[in-house]
């Protein structure tokens, strides 16, 4: 039975599924906060603002071009790097200038990756200083061994295939002992090529009908990014 196909409220069995994996990571923006926070938003509107002023252009075409360049590198910045040479630094600085009151406590996630065996980072897009800002909002920064952020490995984005052997090398982690969580479903296809177990953060109540647009590289789609890692702790500690 492919269990990728249950939901994980009726029959999930996170013993199977997850007993093989030693090092778990996350995304970070809208996957360890629900996609329903809007801290994400306003890294978005801030992107055409700095588009806008840096081209002079209206904030139409600045959000136009802003999403060209996320659809065809896979971050606006890779685009703003290739093709108007953009210094990176400033601009994830700017961007990340957003009010981080928005983001809601989440208690049980801190618990859930209290209890969660094994190693535990965060692979991101954006900069270091966000991660930290975030975890630290969240509570649960000691949680997390390290953070690689797109400064790590040359501002070179997911869904790059290198950037993930970069992450993979430096941690001296097996991919096929690995688990991603992402929001985004392109991220997750080069974790699926070098074995890693993916699964996908769908916005709530949508498990189904986001299930239905993946490819075969989204091994699980969850809803509720606690209450699944209680599962694999619960089925971890059952043997």
């Amino acid at each position: 039975m492919d269990m990728s196909k249950e939901q994980p409220e009726q029959g999930f069995d996170a013993s199977r599924a997850f007993t093989h994996v030693e090092t778990w990571v996350f995304d970070l923006d809208n996957t360890l906060y629900p996609v329903e926070c809007p801290l994400f938003e306003q890294v978005d509107r801030r992107m055409t603002d700095y588009i806008a002023a840096r081209f002079m252009m209206s904030r139409d075409d600045a959000r136009r071009l802003q999403k060209d360049y996320w659809k065809r590198y896979g971050t606006t910045l890779k685009g703003l790097m290739l093709h108007h040479d953009i210094e990176p630094g400033e601009f994830l600085e700017f961007v990340h200038q957003i009010d981080l009151s928005v983001l809601p406590d989440n208690p049980g996630l801190k618990t859930a990756l209290e209890r969660l065996p094994g190693r535990k980072v965060i692979f991101t897009n954006g900069p270091g200083h966000h991660a930290a800002a975030v975890l630290d909002r969240l509570g649960i920064a000691g949680h997390f061994e390290t953070v690689f952020d797109i400064a790590s490995f040359d501002y070179l984005p997911k869904p790059e295939e290198a950037a993930y052997r970069h992450m993979l090398r430096e941690l001296g982690a097996d991919p096929r002992k690995c688990a991603l969580f992402e929001d985004t479903v392109v991220n997750l296809a080069p974790a699926a090529t070098l074995g890693m177990t993916t699964v996908l953060v769908a916005p709530r109540g949508r498990v189904v009908e986001v299930r239905t647009e993946c490819g075969a590289h989204v091994h699980h789609v969850i809803d509720d990014l606690a209450s699944f890692l209680d599962r694999i702790s619960d089925a971890t500690a059952a043997g």
